[in-house]
């Protein structure tokens, strides 16, 4: 359990005390947030509002593709095995969103139970109506890898004449609605196909100000040359450039994810580096959970308090009496005005600001008479909330990392490469010749002790001004040749023999080779004659 004081005794009399960090955001958000967001309708232009399944629920990882990229089969090789629902094919199969999760036993709760169920994050889906819960399941099944996160499997994104037909609800909404609420957005992307539909473009865009849950895989690399796949990722970069507006480059991972043979397996190394770096990426969602939480709770305090600048500056402006309907208009065209002033006055980043033209939508809808005027004891509370309350609660987020063992994913294909052989990187650079009988540098061995008897050995060791000689000869840092002699000095005495000497050779090869050192001298490499020195 933690406990922690704020420094205003005015403002809290008796310390804040909670179990765990949800417990805080809950509290905070139901005490100080939610009070601001209901005064000012907040939920009919935004979000909802958040329940404790929000603030409780494990890691969500939302998979967002045009049909036929690999969504589903993503999936199927994360988890090595079926889920419920679960139908792969070139045509648009996955017709449904089907949150993949957790379960006793398989079986699958269709979207009318699933959101009248206050265990479940998704009840506040059901303002979307039956045409979307027709078309939402949750597939239960038991697997280690759910035990940590749950996936969301979305239908794929149309183009062509399919994108013209209405699904029936608001599709790029109802994604919206999930982007703010999962951990990890990844799109996929065939290598076969890359032109981005309209209905994708659109829901790319609805994505915004999500940029930094955003991965972007480039499926099925296998099936093409490579000097093929070098021009589609151009192409594809190009392509993102034009839809996400942000000057740092997406996070592009490369690969063949799923379970069959490489078709062309030239760039087989590079596809097991692209995995294990999106893999390293998807176990690291348990650890982050708790900030990603809090920073989301952050996001959307700054975003109620714009809000309730807005409503409450255009309840300022309206008539008590005669054409409201004249003034209402009015301020709806000029609402860009309004932002401006209110960023003068309140000193606030445009960015913080909502969309302006689907602002300006909604607002045709509202009436203005019901918006309440500025409450400053309202605004206060949630100022003090991030200035304080908020700074207090990242302590506890520390704190509470530090107690608990490292939390990862595991099972399924996180496990595949974990051990063995097959492991990424096995048996290269400075781990070749890790299953042979003999020392792996014996094989070198005869050309480095030409150069060592060279460098005037005494009592058959060098100086290390006479090792620096030809080690600089490598032309790397010397931040890297000084790691280099760290590890091949194994007794420690400044000085190197023929052993040690050809130890460091071999892992400056390793280095211009384009592979890490290791921190600390794997066993194979000891040289034979150290070998007692270490036990």
């Amino acid at each position: 359990m933690f406990s922690w004081l704020g420094t205003d005794d005015r403002r809290r009399k008796d310390p804040e005390v909670f179990q765990t960090v949800s417990d805080g955001l809950k509290k905070l958000y139901k005490t100080k947030l939610l009070p601001l967001e209901e005064h000012y309708k907040f939920h009919e232009f935004h979000s909802p509002a958040l329940e404790d399944a929000d603030f409780d629920n494990k890691p969500m990882v939302l998979l967002v593709g045009q049909y036929s990229t690999g969504k589903t089969t993503f999936i199927r090789y994360l988890l090595e095995q079926d889920f419920p629902g679960m139908r792969i094919g070139p045509e648009p199969t996955t017709d449904s969103f089907i949150a993949v999760m957790q379960g006793d036993v398989e079986g699958i709760i269709p979207g009318n139970a699933l959101v009248v169920d206050p265990k479940k994050p998704f009840r506040k889906l059901n303002a979307f109506g039956n045409a979307f819960l027709n078309r939402f399941v949750c597939a239960q099944l038991p697997n280690p890898v759910l035990e940590s996160i749950s996936v969301i499997d979305t239908p794929g994104i149309l183009s062509g004449e399919k994108q013209r037909i209405s699904r029936g609800y608001d599709f790029a909404a109802v994604l919206e609605w999930f982007a703010e609420r999962v951990d990890r957005i990844i799109l996929l992307f065939d290598a076969h196909k890359l032109d981005i539909s309209d209905e994708f473009s659109e829901v790319i865009k609805a994505l915004k100000n999500h940029e930094d849950k955003m991965r972007v895989v480039l499926n099925k690399a296998d099936q093409i040359e490579t000097q093929q796949l070098m021009r589609v990722y151009g192409a594809l970069m190009w392509s993102l450039g034009k839809i996400v507006n942000t000057p740092e480059v997406i996070r592009v991972y490369i690969g063949s994810f799923w379970s069959h043979p490489l078709l062309i397996p030239d760039n087989r190394k590079l596809f097991e580096a692209e995995e294990q770096d999106l893999f390293r990426d998807i176990q690291s969602l348990p650890r982050n959970a708790a900030l990603r939480k809090l920073n989301d709770l952050i996001k959307r305090a700054r975003l109620a308090k714009v809000h309730a600048y807005i409503i409450s500056s255009l309840k300022k402006e309206m008539p008590s009496m005669f054409g409201k309907d004249n003034k209402k208009k009015e301020l709806v065209n000029n609402l860009g005005d309004i932002y401006a002033r209110i960023e003068r006055e309140h000193q606030i980043s445009p960015g913080d600001f909502p969309n302006l033209r689907k602002m300006q939508d909604q607002l045709q809808a509202q009436d203005f008479s019901k918006f309440q005027p500025l409450k400053s004891k309202l605004l206060e509370t949630v100022e003090d909330m991030l200035a304080n309350d908020i700074a207090q609660l990242m302590v506890l987020v520390r704190q509470e990392e530090s107690q608990r063992p490292t939390q990862m994913v595991k099972g399924g294909a996180f496990e595949g490469t974990l051990h063995g052989p097959f492991g990424h990187g096995y048996g290269e650079g400075a781990g070749e010749g890790i299953d042979d009988a003999e020392w792996v540098v014996a094989r070198d061995k005869p050309m480095y002790d030409e150069i060592f008897y060279t460098l005037s050995p005494v009592d058959g060791k060098i100086t290390g001004a006479n090792a620096k000689k030809e080690m600089v000869r490598s032309k790397l840092p010397n931040t890297v040749l000084g790691k280099i002699w760290k590890l091949a000095d194994i007794d420690k005495d400044g000085m190197l023999d023929d052993e040690e000497f050809a130890l460091a050779n071999h892992l400056i090869k390793v280095k211009l080779e384009g592979h890490e050192l290791p921190n600390e001298l794997p066993s194979h490499l000891l040289p034979p004659s150290k070998r007692k020195i270490t036990e």
